[in-house]
């Protein structure tokens, strides 16, 4: 069929539809000759043309006639050398990397290699056509109505935020229709909102929802990519979650659900994964970026460019030094920040993105370019910092407008409630907003995002359950995932009918939970654990797409319990701003002034023994210490409203014991006189919000947490 070609233009890089028809750019430096293939309906090509046109390395041209829905990818030429980095091959049909919908999934019995698989020789080319096997791009229609849509932009230190997964969230959910659940349409389906609303949360976290696509290891036997950090294309959303199929209906069921959360004042933040990309290693198949121009977009060993630098694991690191990639990253964030309206993203492997030779640098050209971004301007910033690389755990050392993933926040939470020995003192700082990693380089409390639990791991019900990982399920002989968990099983490996290992178990989860909503900095609740979800003991369910992994609504009695004692504590921080302050603990007096005339002097921040008295500093590094105490001060936030007032809050005493027999405190006087009321006590399972007054000592339960308040100002209970 014979095309008309017009010179169109080499931005925007991508397909793009006008009236009379479609713009295509792609950059390539090296190729030598690019094509667009026409695809039809039935995922055959039907023809194509060759672009002619190149301006600085973008070759471009408008085909007049192509419409929103059209099925499109590319050929590119050039030479074959991938002992020189160049992997050229144009029998193998390629994703453009800036496909905005993409159809189909890699089927890995065609030649979707670049080399000559049967020979094993990673220098011979393959001849064969890939066609067959690889997913196809879709000319999307890019109008919507947006409305009245406004981004909630609620301020980090206000955020609770909710790490899901599209699918598993509601695929189980008999309150969504059935042809909704496992899909954008699902999660943000009225029954889901209103969830998400009730429990108190106030951003979204989905894991990767770029175009990902499943291993052909994981296909080998019989499982596939659930997690979905394999990304094909950054900037489509994953078809596999549209209930509209996917021929472009993914894009406008997504731009639905982030409608739909904004109208109830909800956030999306997006796991992303820029670090590497779905095609491995030079022994890899070629899919996108490896066929368009390998030796742009990834880092090659510098002595020997046949092969990849590895910081992430997977074979393969994007080149992030390259100025094309680096475009093709902040295109990516501005796109779904203007066309689809996200909120913010968590950079997964964060530090690989931060390497300019080797070394992880703060002042690397990613950071540069992101921090003076307009358009990312408002948006929120998380990084997962560390990497697989020498050097890459960098955890506090990412620049001020950056969050972070707080490891050790988790592993020092997990091992004080465990009863390890000699966790006070880092059990203090993780309480506090971890001033000892954050306070020093101009950020605040709200810079660590805190957590116990992640997508990546145990989940919290198989926190309190297991002492050893289960991971027989996915293939690998038990040898994945981590080993180091520090989980406690209370006495019995897995579920059992012993009602006081039950109860301790409950009890052991609410310590957890309460411990992560009423710490400084930002908390992230890992979906389903506020209903003791259970992936029975698998730490590293990345390939279980089935009931390991998707949200159980079938609730008894106990998980219906812990789902409320969690919305009840998440209202609880969020209507206390002594809660979730905006500054670092001085942790020293404060002089207090009216009218020029000292009043008296106070403190923020203080600590006690068991005994009434503040803690010593020998006793912070004691083997022994396992109970604690913590006076909040409500009147000493520093900070003003809207109005110009000073904030002033209830002011809190939290007691937490780890050890196995109860403890007795005395309590300090309330900062404004009031008399102490116990608001939470992880021990009483049934009642554990019950108001009840103190007097001047009060029993704290072994391994419990109570929540006192002079209650100087109204609480706001959960609606």
């Amino acid at each position: 069929m014979s095309r008309t070609l017009l010179p169109g233009k080499p931005y925007p890089l991508g397909a793009t539809a006008y009236k009379r028809g479609t713009n295509f750019a792609i950059f390539s430096e090296a190729a030598t000759r690019v094509d667009v293939r026409l695809i039809d309906p039935d995922g055959n090509e039907s023809d194509g043309v060759t672009l002619r046109e190149r301006t600085a390395f973008v070759w471009h041209g408008f085909i007049n006639g192509i419409k929103p829905g059209q099925l499109y990818s590319y050929r590119v030429d050039g030479p074959w050398d991938p002992e020189n980095g160049h992997r050229f091959n144009f029998n193998k049909l390629l994703v453009d990397p800036y496909a905005k919908a993409i159809a189909g999934d890699v089927d890995w019995k065609q030649p979707i290699f670049p080399y000559d698989l049967a020979s094993g020789d990673p220098l011979k080319m393959d001849t064969q056509d890939s066609a067959a096997g690889v997913p196809k791009c879709v000319v999307i229609d890019t109008t919507f109505d947006w409305g009245d849509d406004t981004k909630p932009q609620t301020p980090l230190p206000d955020s609770v935020i909710y790490e899901t997964h599209v699918k598993g969230f509601s695929i189980r959910n008999p309150m969504v229709p059935e042809e909704l659940r496992g899909t954008y349409a699902g999660l943000g389906h009225p029954s889901s909102i209103n969830y998400f609303t009730r429990l108190g949360i106030t951003a979204v976290e989905l894991l990767p929802i770029h175009q990902f696509i499943d291993e052909g290891a994981l296909v080998e036997r019989g499982l596939r990519d659930y997690w979905g950090y394999n990304t094909l294309g950054y900037f489509a959303p994953m078809s596999r979650y549209s209930s509209r199929g996917d021929r472009g209906g993914q894009v406008r069921e997504f731009k639905e659900m982030v409608k739909a959360f904004h109208a109830a004042g909800i956030e999306v933040i997006l796991d992303v994964v820029y670090n590497h990309t779905c095609e491995g290693n030079h022994m890899g198949p070629v899919l996108c970026w490896k066929g368009v121009c390998n030796s742009t977009y990834y880092r090659l060993m510098e002595d020997n460019p046949q092969f990849y630098m590895d910081y992430t694991g997977t074979g393969n690191t994007l080149n992030v030094r390259n100025p094309q990639v680096l475009k093709m990253i902040m295109d990516s964030l501005r796109y779904w920040v203007t066309e689809m309206h996200v909120d913010g993203f968590r950079f997964d492997l964060a530090a690989t993105l931060a390497r300019e030779l080797h070394d992880v640098s703060r002042l690397s050209s990613f950071f540069d370019t992101i921090h003076q971004d307009p358009t990312l301007a408002e948006v929120k910033l998380i990084a997962e910092p560390w990497d697989v690389g020498d050097g890459g755990y960098q955890v506090g050392r990412f620049p001020v407008l950056w969050a972070e993933w707080n490891g050790r926040y988790r592993d020092t939470v997990r091992r004080f409630w465990k009863g390890d020995g000699g966790q006070l003192s880092d059990f203090g700082y993780r309480l506090t907003g971890s001033s000892d990693l954050y306070q020093f380089d101009g950020r605040k409390p709200y810079a660590s995002i805190n957590f116990v639990t992640a997508h990546d791991g145990f989940t919290l019900c198989d926190l309190v359950s297991f002492n050893q990982k289960h991971n027989e399920a996915n293939g690998e002989d038990n040898r994945d995932g981590t080993d180091n968990n520090d989980s406690w099983n209370m006495g019995v490996e897995g579920p059992t009918d012993d009602p006081e290992i039950n109860r301790l178990r409950e009890r052991q989860m609410r310590n957890f939970l309460a411990t992560l909503m009423l710490s400084q900095g930002v908390p992230m609740l890992s979906g389903g654990d506020e209903v003791a979800r259970s992936q029975r003991g698998n730490n590293n369910c990345y390939c279980q797409d089935n009931e390991l992994t998707w949200f159980d609504w079938n609730l008894d009695d106990s998980r219906k319990r812990l789902r409320d004692f969690t919305c009840h504590v998440i209202h609880l921080r969020l209507a206390h701003p002594n809660l979730h302050r905006r500054k670092f603990f001085q942790d020293r007096e404060i002089r207090k002034k009216g009218d020029g005339t000292l009043i008296r002097v106070i403190k923020d921040i203080a600590w006690f023994n068991p005994d009434g008295n503040e803690v010593s500093d020998e006793a912070w590094s004691a083997e022994w210490s396992r109970a604690i105490a913590l006076l909040l001060n409500g009147r000493t936030l520093q900070v003003t409203n809207e109005d110009g007032e000073w904030v002033i809050d209830d002011s809190f005493f939290l007691l937490v014991n780890a050890a196995d027999e109860g403890v007795e405190f005395t309590l300090p006087p309330s900062p404004c006189g009031n008399p102490w009321c116990q608001i939470i006590d992880t021990e009483n399972i049934d009642d554990p919000f019950a108001k009840t007054g103190v007097g001047e000592t009060i029993i704290l339960g072994g391994r419990s947490l109570k929540l006192l308040s002079d209650e100087s100002h109204q609480t706001i209970e959960p609606t």
